[in-house]
C-alpha cells in the first residue's frame, strides 16, 4: 500500500502555482492526511519494538517453579535425652524441647527431627523400641508429644520422627510372643535352627553373618530353641519384612503418628531391612576377623526388596498429604554405595518415588582438617553428579553417630562448614549444638563410644549449663560450657551462633531457593560457587581452605560486576557485612568464608525503563 499523491489535493497543481494565502492551509492538510496514513504503521512498529526489547533477554528464561518446603529447608536434629531437662532429673525430655521452640524459630529452623522418643529398654538409647505407639516415660507422655507437635507448628516448624523399621527390642511384645511360639507372631522375626559342630558338639549360628557392632549376628533363644537374627545388638531383633503382616503393622504405625500431626519420618538403617532368604555365607573382606568389616555384606544389606517398601511408604505419605493438604516427607539413612543410595530417590525408571532426601554423609566422610578446595569440589560433585534430575540434595555435617564438626576437623573450620552447608543448593541438616561449635567430650563416655558427641546442650553458664537444675546429668557436660554457650554467643558482637542465624535468614532469598549453581576451584586452596537467578541479585560463596590467607581473582565468574558487596562474613573474617570488594582482589584469612552479593545487572533496569518509555509513546500516539 502506498500513500495517496499530493497532487490530487489541487487537481494536479504544483505548490508553486497555489496562491500564497493557501499554502499554509495546504501544508496542514497534507500533514494531517500523512499522519492518518502513517500513524497505524508507526504504532504497530513501536509495539513490535516494545515487545522485542522487553522479551529479548527473557525469551529463553522460565520463571522458577515453586519449591516445596522441604526442598530448601533448614533442618535441626534434636537428641531428646540431651536437649533440655524440664523436671530436674538430669535427662532431657519432651517438655524441655517444647520450651525451646522459640529459640529454634529464632534460629531460622524450618524443621526438626527427633531421635527416637519411643518406649525402649535403652540398650541403644531409643534405637531398640519396645513400643512404637508410646513415649519413653523419662521423656514424657503422649500428651506431651502432642503438645510438642502443636507448639512446633505454632512457631512454623515442622516436626519429624526417627523411625526404626529394621528391628525392634527383644522386649517388644511381638518378639516375646514370637519367641514363645504364638502362631500370629511366629514369623515376625528371622528365626533359624543352628548347625551342630561335629567336632565340638556345640550348636553354632546358621551362617557366618556378623553384627554391625562385631561378633555373631545370631543369638540363641532358649524359649524357642532357635537362633534369631540381629544385625545390631542382641537386644535389637531384626523384623521379617518377607512376612506381609510385619509390613502391615509397621505401615499402621506410620499412619498412627501421621494422625498425631508429625510431618514426616527419617528411616533409620533402612538398607538392613531385608536379607538373603537362602542365608548364604558372606564372602570375606578387608577387616579383622569377627569385626563387621571382615565380611562383604552382599546378603544382609542393600537387598532390592527394600526399595519397594520405601516406595510404598512414600505413596502412603503422598496420599495422606493429599487428604490433609500438606507435604509429608521421608528421609532415609543408609550407609551404602552411591548407586544404591540414589535408588532411594526413585526407581531405575523414574516412575516410582521414594525418599524426598536420602541422607548425604559425604561431607562427614570427606571434609578433613587438611581439606583442600579440589577435594571439596569433588565431594560436592560426587553427590550432585549421581543424583537423579529434579531431586533435592541434603548436606549433613554432623549427627548423633559422628564426632562433632569442631572435634572432627577443628574449631577453626566450624564457621566455614556452616557457611558451606547453608548456601549450597538443597537442604541443610544441623545437629544440635553445632550452631555454637560444641565439641566432643571423651571423658563423658559411659554407655557407648558415641557418648562424647551426645553431651547435654550448653545453654548458659549456670548449673549444668542451663540444661538441667540437677548437678548430675545423664552424661557429663563438656567442661568448656562456661565459655561456650548460647547466652554468651547471643551477647557477643560476633559469634558462631549469630553467623548461623544470618545464614538461615539468607537461605530464604529467592536466589538461594531457586538459583542456578556453578562452582569451581580458584587454585588448590579456594573453593567458590555462585547462585544466580534471572532478575535477582547473584550470591557467591567463597571458602579459603588454606591455613594462611589467600588473595584471589573471581573474574572467571563471567556474569559478575567489578565490585561485589560482602553479604555475610564469618566472625573471624577480615571482612564485615556491607564491605565492598574488587572482584579481582578478594583476600580471605585462613579457613575464612564469605558470601558476596552482586546487585542485579543495570542492563535489566535499562531495558525496563526503555519499555516504559516506548509504551508511553504508543499511548500518546493513540
Amino acid at each position: 500500500m502506498r500513500a495517496p499523491s499530493h497532487k490530487n489535493l489541487y487537481h494536479g497543481s504544483d505548490l508553486a502555482t497555489i496562491p500564497s494565502q493557501c499554502q499554509c492551509s495546504y501544508r496542514t492538510v497534507r500533514l494531517s492526511l500523512a499522519m492518518k496514513f502513517y500513524r497505524p504503521l508507526v504504532t504497530v512498529g513501536l509495539v513490535v519494538v516494545v515487545v522485542l526489547v522487553c522479551t529479548l533477554h527473557a525469551a529463553d528464561v522460565r520463571e522458577p517453579e515453586e519449591k516445596d518446603w522441604y526442598q530448601h529447608a533448614t533442618f535441626y536434629q534434636i537428641y531428646p535425652r540431651s536437649f533440655q531437662d524440664s523436671n530436674g532429673d538430669g535427662i532431657g525430655d519432651l517438655k524441655g524441647i517444647t520450651s525451646r521452640m522459640e529459640y529454634l524459630a529464632g534460629l531460622g529452623i524450618d524443621a526438626t527431627w527427633l531421635s527416637p522418643p519411643f518406649v525402649s529398654p535403652l540398650a541403644d538409647f531409643g534405637y531398640d523400641v519396645s513400643d512404637f505407639y508410646d513415649i519413653q516415660p523419662e521423656y514424657g507422655t503422649l500428651a506431651d508429644m502432642e503438645e510438642l507437635i502443636a507448639e512446633a507448628h505454632r512457631h512454623g516448624i515442622k516436626l519429624m520422627l526417627d523411625f526404626i523399621p529394621n528391628h525392634s527390642s527383644d522386649e517388644h511384645e511381638w518378639f516375646v510372643k514370637s519367641a514363645t511360639g504364638d502362631p500370629q507372631y511366629r514369623d515376625f522375626y528371622i528365626w533359624r535352627p543352628g548347625k551342630l559342630n561335629s567336632a565340638t558338639g556345640k550348636l553354632e549360628p546358621p551362617n557366618n553373618w556378623v553384627s554391625v557392632f562385631g561378633g555373631p549376628a545370631w543369638t540363641f533363644d532358649e524359649r524357642r530353641g532357635e537362633f534369631y537374627l540381629h544385625q545390631f545388638t542382641k537386644k535389637q531383633a531384626d523384623l521379617n519384612y518377607r512376612n506381609p503382616a510385619v509390613v502391615e503393622e509397621m505401615t499402621k504405625m506410620l499412619s498412627y503418628w501421621l494422625d498425631k500431626g508429625v510431618d514426616g519420618f527419617r528411616l533409620d538403617a533402612i538398607n538392613h531391612m531385608f536379607e538373603d532368604p537362602q542365608l548364604r555365607d558372606e564372602p570375606p573382606s578387608w577387616g579383622a576377623p569377627g569385626t563387621y568389616d571382615s565380611l562383604d555384606h552382599i546378603y544382609t544389606k542393600d537387598i532390592p526388596d527394600t526399595y519397594n517398601v520405601v516406595y510404598n511408604w512414600r505413596q502412603l505419605c503422598e496420599d495422606y498429604g493429599t487428604r490433609m493438604n500438606k507435604t509429608i516427607i521421608i528421609m532415609t539413612e543408609a550407609y551404602a554405595s552411591i548407586e544404591n543410595t540414589m535408588l532411594y530417590y526413585e526407581d531405575a525408571t523414574g516412575t516410582r518415588q521414594g525418599a524426598h532426601m536420602p541422607f548425604n554423609f559425604q561431607l562427614i566422610y570427606d571434609f578433613r582438617h587438611d581439606q583442600n578446595a579440589i577435594g571439596l569440589k569433588q565431594t560436592i560433585d560426587f553427590w550432585l553428579n549421581h543424583m537423579p534430575a529434579r531431586h533435592t540434595p541434603s548436606w549433613v555435617a554432623g549427627s548423633h553417630d559422628h564426632s562433632r564438626v569442631g572435634s572432627r576437623v577443628g574449631l577453626e573450620h566450624v564457621d566455614q562448614v556452616l557457611t558451606l552447608v547453608h548456601t549450597l543448593p538443597g537442604t541443610s541438616i544441623t545437629y544440635y549444638g553445632e550452631e555454637i561449635g560444641m565439641l566432643d567430650f571423651k571423658e563423658a563416655q559411659l554407655y557407648d563410644n558415641r557418648d562424647p558427641n551426645r553431651t547435654p546442650m550448653q545453654w548458659d553458664n549456670s548449673i549444668s549449663a542451663g540444661f538441667s537444675t540437677n548437678r548430675t546429668t545423664w552424661l557429663r557436660l563438656h567442661p568448656d560450657y562456661p565459655t561456650r554457650n548460647v547466652m554468651i554467643q547471643e551477647a557477643a558482637e560476633k559469634s558462631t551462633l549469630k553467623h548461623f542465624r544470618t545464614l538461615t535468614a539468607l537461605r530464604r532469598h529467592p536466589t538461594l531457593v531457586h538459583g542456578e549453581f556453578v562452582h569451581r576451584t580458584v587454585g588448590r586452596d579456594v573453593y567458590a560457587f555462585s547462585r544466580e537467578l534471572h532478575g535477582e541479585d547473584t550470591l557467591v560463596t567463597v571458602l579459603n581452605m588454606a591455613a594462611s590467607s589467600r588473595t584471589i581473582d573471581l573474574g572467571d565468574f563471567v556474569n559478575l560486576p567489578e565490585r561485589l558487596k560482602v553479604e555475610i562474613a564469618q566472625p573471624n573474617s577480615n571482612y564485615k557485612a556491607g564491605d565492598e570488594v574488587d572482584i579481582h582482589k578478594v583476600t580471605l584469612m585462613q579457613h575464612d568464608s564469605v558470601v558476596l552479593r552482586a546487585v542485579v545487572s543495570g542492563a535489566s533496569i535499562a531495558r525496563l525503563s526503555l519499555c516504559i518509555a516506548l509504551l508511553a509513546i504508543v499511548k500518546h500516539l493513540f
